[in-house]
């Protein structure tokens, strides 16, 4: 059985929701409480058994890879400081995975990151996580897409259910559930809206593909906005009889990569934080809202 080792995060995009803040920060090191947004996926990823993490990067990405690297003088400083649970934590970070950073070359769309990081996959399954949509739960939300893989030895995507109306937002799968949470996936449409909608399950957060997608990534037609997209090639896949298959995630979706979903963010995990949740608790109720 082939085992899924490796994840692609791309990371090169302009973050253009959160201008100024990402003038000359990434959007994904934009703190959700006390990590930055593509920590809580690098980890997830470090959970469920993944140990190479291709990070596909553009100029003004730098603190990315500063971030997943050693700060030796930091760290000196904090053990000299008596700081010792705080300097176990920040020497964890480089620990999690073992990390690649490529930078990305050609057009625009989200296909074009995951094309770019063919030569560090080979001819084997991998994983796609964007960096800014994150699930928590009880259950490891990567593991879980993983395991369907693991039954079926077939692509998996990550969905999760939305409201009708939020079916103008999201790509929404066309599927045909065949056990707790999994479903064979028949084909899907971007963003159909709630009259023409064949379900509520958007494809969100993330992809086990196989190798194939490659050549038919080379071969898809730019799509909207003249880029070239995922999606576009993974329908062609479809139309090709390749089985896929959708997890239904059990846990809370939380997608930073917009300015309300980000605020969302930080303030439920600041309620579960164990450092800070009884304060904020206490503030929020304060509020004359």
């Amino acid at each position: 059985m082939t085992k899924i080792r490796k994840a692609i995060i791309p990371v090169a995009g302009y973050g253009t929701r959160f201008l100024p803040a990402t003038k000359c920060q990434p959007k994904e090191m934009l703190p959700v409480v006390d990590k930055p947004t593509i920590q809580y996926i690098v980890e997830a990823c470090a959970e469920a058994g993944l140990t190479e993490i291709i990070i596909v990067t553009s100029g003004n990405k730098r603190a990315v890879e500063d971030h997943f690297d050693r700060t030796p003088e930091l760290e000196k400083w904090l053990e000299k400081s008596g700081k010792l649970e705080l300097l176990e934590e920040l020497r964890a970070i480089p620990r999690l995975a073992n990390f690649v950073y490529i930078r990305q070359k050609g057009g625009y769309g989200n296909g074009t990151p995951v094309l770019n990081a063919e030569p560090l996959i080979g001819n084997e399954p991998f994983a796609v996580f964007w960096g800014d949509e994150f699930f928590v739960g009880k259950k490891n939300w990567i593991k879980q897409m993983i395991e369907v893989y693991e039954k079926y030895q077939e692509p998996v995507l990550a969905a999760v259910e939305v409201s009708k109306e939020e079916t103008e937002r999201y790509g929404i799968i066309d599927g045909e559930l065949i056990n707790k949470n999994i479903y064979r996936v028949r084909g899907f449409e971007e963003k159909p809206g709630p009259a023409k909608a064949k379900s509520n399950l958007a494809l969100i957060g993330g992809y086990i593909l196989p190798p194939e997608i490659f050549n038919v990534l080379k071969k898809t037609k730019p799509g909207q906005g003249g880029e070239l997209w995922l999606a576009d090639a993974i329908s062609a896949l479809l139309k090709n009889k390749q089985t896929f298959y959708a997890c239904k995630i059990e846990g809370k979706l939380y997608d930073a990569g917009t300015i309300l979903g980000w605020l969302k963010a930080n303030v439920e995990l600041a309620l579960s934080h164990p450092k800070i949740n009884g304060e904020f608790k206490d503030y929020l109720k304060n509020l004359k809202i």
